[in-house]
C-alpha cells in the first residue's frame, strides 16, 4: 500500500516535470505547492487548534485553576478537562493534523529522492512506478536533474577561489528559511518563562539546524522542496492573517499578528 501511495506521488511529480520542458526544479516547487494546496484546510485545522490552546492559557479561569491546584497535579488535570469542555477546545487539534500531514511529508520525500535515480537500480525500481498508460517512460528517464547552479541528484556544495572547503548555499538558505518560517508562526507566549514557551524557543533553534543539516547530507533535489515548503508556507500563514512579524524582533515584546 505504501509503495502504490509513493508511486502515484511519482507519477503526478514526472507528470508536472515532463509537462513543463522537464525542468526538475521548477517540477519540484510546482509539486510542494500542489500538495501545500491539498493539506491546506489541516493546516487552517491546526492554526485554530494552536489559537484556541493559545487563547485558553490566557482565560481567568484557567489561570486561577492553575494557582488553586499547583500541588494537585489530579485536580488540575480534572479542571483543565472540563476548561476543554467549556470552551470547545480540541487538545488534539493542533496535532493531529501534523500526524495525518506527516506520511504525506514522507511520501513526498521518497518520491523526490527516487525519481532522482542515477544508478542502474535505482532507475530500474523508478521504471517500475511509472503508469504505462500515462506516462512515457523512455522519454523521461533519465531525468534532467540540472537546476540553476546545482545538481539535483547530489548534495549543493560549491566550490568558492579562496576557500578551503566548499560552501553549501542550499543548506545555508534551508536554515535561514527553516528559522523564519518557524518564528513567523509561532503564536505570542501568554508566559515566556513556562515551560512549553521554552521548549518551542529550543524547537526553533534545533529545526533549523537539523533541516540545514539534512540540506547538507542529502540530494539538493530534497533540499529545493524544504526551501520552496517553507517559502509556501510563509506565504500561507500570511494570507490568512496569522504571521507574528514582530517575531523576528528579538528586542520587541512579541505582539498578535
Amino acid at each position: 500500500m505504501w509503495d502504490t501511495f509513493v508511486g502515484f506521488m511519482i507519477n503526478i511529480l514526472l507528470f508536472i516535470y515532463s509537462t513543463l520542458g522537464q525542468n526538475f526544479g521548477i517540477a519540484i516547487i510546482l509539486f510542494t505547492l500542489l500538495i501545500r494546496a491539498v493539506t491546506h484546510p489541516l493546516t487552517v485545522q491546526q492554526m485554530k487548534g494552536s489559537t484556541a490552546m493559545q487563547d485558553m492559557q490566557k482565560d481567568k479561569r484557567w489561570i486561577d485553576a492553575q494557582a488553586k491546584y499547583k500541588n494537585d497535579k489530579e485536580k488540575l488535570s480534572q479542571e483543565q478537562m472540563k476548561l476543554y469542555k467549556e470552551l470547545g477546545v480540541n487538545p488534539f487539534a493542533s496535532c493531529l493534523p501534523t500526524v495525518i500531514q506527516l506520511p504525506i511529508i514522507i511520501g513526498l520525500y521518497q518520491s523526490v529522492i527516487q525519481s532522482l535515480a542515477s544508478t542502474p537500480l535505482e532507475i530500474l525500481k523508478l521504471t517500475s512506478h511509472i503508469y504505462p498508460n500515462f506516462l512515457d517512460a523512455s522519454a523521461l528517464i533519465p531525468l534532467n536533474n540540472r537546476f540553476l547552479w546545482m545538481d539535483l541528484s547530489k548534495p549543493d556544495l560549491i566550490a568558492i577561489p579562496g576557500m578551503p572547503f566548499s560552501l553549501p548555499i542550499l543548506a545555508i538558505i534551508v536554515v535561514v528559511t527553516t528559522y523564519i518560517q518557524s518564528k513567523l508562526i509561532t503564536p505570542p507566549p501568554s508566559n515566556a518563562n513556562d515551560q512549553s514557551s521554552q521548549i518551542t524557543g529550543m524547537m526553533n533553534i534545533y529545526m533549523p539546524l537539523l533541516m540545514g543539516w539534512l540540506a547538507y547530507t542529502l540530494a539538493s533535489g530534497l533540499s529545493l522542496y524544504f526551501v520552496a515548503s517553507n517559502v509556501i508556507g510563509i506565504a500561507q500563514y500570511a494570507l490568512i492573517g496569522k504571521v507574528n512579524w514582530s517575531n523576528l524582533l528579538p528586542s520587541r515584546k512579541p505582539t498578535k499578528a
